[in-house]
């Protein structure tokens, strides 16, 4: 059977694909852009990305919304790390292997018509949920981002002005000045609402705290811990 040009273009097999390109949004973060191809996944799931030759690879959540032609994940690069500041020097045609996806950190599409979604990320633990905003528009949803400085408020610009709190630390750029769990303190919710948490496994157990005082109940919470 001969490949079509946009097969050869996507794969070796399945599991390898061609870089199309790297998008720099910070000195130190970055997303990587792939062919989507035959590739399926639910929002919200991450995969196992690995280079070509290496023998390590690394979880990744997935960045780009399921209706989307590309597959991208968003990668900080840890300067004295062994893998992300390989990935860094990724060029266009470069070979990266995935596995996946993974996971069930995945929104209930029975409750979107009637239930709000209170998003809570770290760093680049944002990244399954502008995968859920991407692939359901229809959400009433509200992102909570904390993050040092300003600059790292990850495609801001995508998710309705009103629908996203930026919580920074190291600068008074965000809408909070302060950790988001200071921001999670001060705010209100309805009972309705579920909540999504991911980023450091600190975070997460603080938030977890925060939400149990306020009455909500476990299944209400659901987590993707990074580490």
């Amino acid at each position: 059977m001969t490949m079509t040009m946009k097969q050869q273009a996507f794969t070796i097999d399945e599991r390898f694909y061609k870089v199309q390109g790297i998008r720099k949004l910070t000195d130190e973060t970055f997303s990587i852009r792939l062919p989507k191809g035959r590739f399926k996944f639910r929002t919200g799931q991450h995969i196992s990305l690995g280079i070509h030759g290496d023998y390590q690879s690394r979880e990744y959540s997935i960045y780009n919304g399921e209706n989307d032609e590309f597959l991208e994940v968003l990668v900080k690069e840890v300067k004295e790390g062994y893998f992300s500041p390989k990935l860094s020097s990724l060029k266009p045609g470069s070979l990266v292997e995935v596995n996946g996806p993974f996971g069930k950190f995945r929104v209930d599409e029975k409750k979107i018509a009637d239930h709000k979604f209170v998003f809570i990320a770290s760093g680049t633990g944002i990244a399954p949920f502008r995968s859920m905003v991407r692939t359901y528009p229809e959400l009433d949803y509200k992102v909570i981002h904390g993050v040092r400085y300003g600059n790292e408020a990850y495609d801001k610009h995508e998710y309705q002005k009103d629908r996203h709190v930026l919580c920074t630390t190291g600068d008074k750029t965000g809408e909070y000045h302060g950790r988001l769990t200071g921001y999670l303190k001060d705010s209100d919710f309805v009972d309705n609402t579920q909540f999504y948490l991911c980023g450091n496994s600190n975070m997460i157990f603080d938030a977890l705290e925060i939400l149990k005082e306020k009455g909500f109940e476990r299944d209400q919470i659901h987590c993707e811990v990074y580490f």
